[in-house]
């Protein structure tokens, strides 16, 4: 086990070892499983088990995350440079990425070569669909990285979701317009999943292309110019995978890949919802929003689902500081906190009313029951105002 040490002063040295370095591995199963449920279905001749990475997803994982629990320790921040400097952990994102090219293309070639009913068809397209999804994990972490090989393998990454606007809506919309009405990428109080999806996906794709066009324009440069344009880099690659799955494979493919993307999309749609509910920045005299703390998203220390998605789950940190590496990402005491990974909280958020039971007195227990500070719904301010206004905050999260 690597021990990271850094000499001190007092002559005791400081030493660090992370405890999870090797379980990072795990990461890189969420790419492999259906390869799995592939090999199993060959066993068996089961349509059934190819279903599993979604049980794995929705109901073991969960079941993982009570039984381990969390983890709220931090690599000591004298140490975070070297630990940074270790590219051990890179090399686990750079190999996660063949790894989904892999298991899609595996996907295209199971469905368009064997003899499985529309339901086995359906069942692969959820199952690798939402898998693929977490494609964009990856290009979350690397895409925000200054070395040009991680951002290059980030847009490459993210052609298997088809989603390759993601890293400029993201990096440049997001992160400036996080816990405000201003970002469709952060849901409202009161907005459902369902709502929230309505407007975050189109939301989203509109703002990464005007971001773009503008700064392509500010250089005299046309949008749809393809060297350039960063976003058609993506959506060439990604329009080139799914025009080669359709010569190869025919038909079958068509409604095998718009079951993929959609469950792809919906995947990010699913993480953006539970990672900034209701949380407000403020907007201070001169009418700009207070910066991004800690305390504007929804953090969750559960070991299991952090491993298995890169520290994901660490959000907060990783809005206040976008650019620190996964196996560096804090966590701080009394920060708004999920009761669940994302595996759960994502369940919970598919049945708005238990969503809404469970996490809306969370949000007015973080803002101690002053509406000002959440981020309401316009269809409901006027409800959730006479609901909530002037109540003591312990009636408030009752």
């Amino acid at each position: 086990m690597k021990v990271y040490t850094l000499e001190r002063g007092d002559g005791e040295p400081l030493r660090y070892i992370d405890k999870k370095r090797f379980l990072w591995l795990a990461s890189l199963a969420i790419p492999a499983i259906p390869l799995g449920t592939f090999a199993a279905y060959f066993a068996t001749r089961s349509e059934l088990v190819l279903l599993f990475p979604l049980v794995f997803f929705y109901g073991i994982v969960p079941v993982l995350d009570v039984l381990v629990g969390e983890d709220t320790s931090n690599p000591p921040e004298e140490l975070v440079l070297e630990l940074s400097a270790d590219r051990y952990y890179r090399w686990l994102t750079y190999a996660a990425v063949p790894l989904y090219f892999v298991t899609f293309g595996a996907a295209a070639w199971f469905v368009g070569t064997q003899p499985l009913s529309f339901l086995g068809i359906l069942a692969v397209a959820l199952s690798v669909g939402f898998y693929s999804g977490s494609a964009i994990t990856v290009g979350h972490e690397l895409g925000h990285k200054k070395e040009k090989l991680e951002r290059w393998l980030a847009k490459i990454v993210l052609a298997v979701p088809a989603y390759g606007h993601f890293w400029i809506e993201h990096n440049r919309g997001h992160h400036r317009d996080v816990a405000t009405p201003e970002d469709p990428a952060s849901s409202r109080f009161g907005e459902n999943i369902y709502k929230f999806a309505l407007r975050e996906i189109p939301g989203a794709l509109r703002r990464a292309w005007a971001l773009e066009k503008g700064r392509l324009n500010r250089t005299g440069k046309s949008a749809f110019n393809l060297r350039e344009n960063e976003i058609l880099h993506s959506w060439a690659l990604a329009a080139a995978l799914r025009l080669g799955f359709l010569a190869a494979f025919g038909p079958v493919m068509i409604p095998f890949l718009l079951i993929h993307d959609f469950l792809a999309w919906w995947g990010l749609t699913s993480a953006n919802y539970i990672e900034h509910y209701g949380l407000l920045r403020r907007m201070g005299a001169d009418g700009k929003y207070e910066k991004p703390l800690p305390r504007h998203s929804w953090n969750s220390n559960h070991v299991v689902s952090n491993l298995l998605s890169f520290h994901l789950e660490r959000h907060s940190d990783h809005h206040a500081h976008p650019t620190r590496r996964y196996q560096a990402l804090r966590h701080f005491e009394n920060l708004p906190t999920l009761p669940g990974g994302y595996s759960a909280m994502f369940l919970l958020a598919y049945v708005p009313p238990l969503w809404f039971r469970i996490m809306n007195p969370r949000v007015l227990a973080v803002v101690g029951g002053d509406l000002d500070q959440v981020n309401i719904a316009p269809d409901i301010r006027d409800a959730v105002l006479a609901k909530y206004a002037g109540a003591p905050v312990t009636a408030a999260v009752a």
